[in-house]
């Protein structure tokens, strides 16, 4: 059943305004909501300044110190200058706080998506992500999590089970597709458990590169995790097996001039997909108290949605038993 006070429910106009206004960034009164479900962004403009970008936290989501641990990264990345969006200093701080709600502001910067399909870009953007990742090496989270099988596999299913999200009549067919798919990530984790785990940008897909004349920017790393490398690769890909190896050549030409991409992850990209389609389904039914979720995903718990979430659980299964993708 929804909550009294669903999240997000005091955070009206006014409050972002005033939020903004008690580190100093005041606003000319015009916000405009961008594309975000997990926490709430808007663009501020400012009379005589530049507009900048607030994002709003989700309660309880993350800890002050995992936030400010992702934000220190962050700025990490830009002070070797890699182009990403770190959270702005005000007052000494990067991340603030008014009347119950936790958060940052970010210089606004403007782009396109990366058109995926030139191979020149996808070199671009694993040279970055080379770079990204060889920061990322350097030193590790104290504070955030590792993207593991506990985390996006198991628990997850647990919630969707517990809390009775899977149709009884669909019950005993998902549960033993989704134990047949995690069957597999785990051969594959053990099979790869000797890749290095590494400071991720965790969720790199395409709407989370800006692409400029001077080349892309990466933004958002509000899902930076512990990780493998490929984790921040296999998003990027998409099409045939033969397009696929193609667009994963390309970004590893790009990686590798900056960092060694070890092999053995290739065995991690199914997996890795299969957990996170996983860790969607229930980061949905976790949600379903924010009056968002349910008007952005109508479909979301009818007996056809659980039933293409089996199929697709089988056909990962399958993918799982197939060679890994080769560069």
């Amino acid at each position: 059943m929804p909550s009294v006070d669903p999240p997000y429910s005091g955070l009206t106009p006014e409050r972002v305004l005033d939020a903004l206004d008690s580190v100093g960034v005041r606003g000319d009164g015009r916000l405009l909501a961008l594309n975000s479900y997990e926490n709430r962004v808007y663009q501020v403009w400012r009379d005589e300044e530049l507009p900048v970008v607030a994002k709003f936290y989700r309660p309880a989501r993350w800890t002050d110190a995992q936030i400010l641990e992702e934000h220190a990264f962050t700025a990490e990345l830009a002070a070797r200058e890699v182009p990403v969006v770190a959270a702005m200093e005000l007052e000494g701080r990067t991340l603030h706080e008014f009347q119950g709600f936790r958060f940052a502001v970010f210089a606004r910067r403007g782009g396109r998506p990366p058109e995926l399909e030139d191979p020149s870009v996808l070199e671009w953007i694993g040279r970055f992500l080379g770079r990204i990742h060889a920061v990322g090496a350097a030193s590790a989270f104290r504070e955030r999590p590792a993207l593991d099988i506990a985390s996006f596999g198991d628990e997850p299913r647990e919630y969707l089970l517990a809390h009775d999200f899977i149709p009884s009549e669909l019950c005993d067919a998902w549960t033993s597709a989704v134990d047949m798919a995690l069957g597999r990530v785990r051969s594959a984790f053990e099979n790869a458990s000797g890749a290095r785990k590494l400071r991720l940008h965790g969720d790199c897909h395409a709407g989370n590169i800006l692409w400029t004349p001077d080349g892309p920017h990466f933004v958002d790393l509000d899902d930076s995790r512990t990780g493998p490398a490929v984790q921040d690769l296999w998003m990027l890909l998409s099409g045939e097996r033969a397009v696929a190896e193609q667009q994963l050549g390309k970004l590893l030409e790009g990686y590798e001039i900056f960092r060694e991409f070890d092999r053995l992850e290739l065995l991690l990209i199914e997996p890795l997909r299969t957990l996170r389609l996983i860790h969607y389904s229930a980061w949905i039914a976790r949600r379903w108290d924010d009056p968002a979720f349910p008007a952005a995903f109508p479909w979301f718990n009818t007996p056809r949605y659980w039933q293409d979430r089996i199929l697709e659980l089988k056909e990962q299964a399958a993918l799982m038993d197939e060679a890994p993708l080769r560069a």
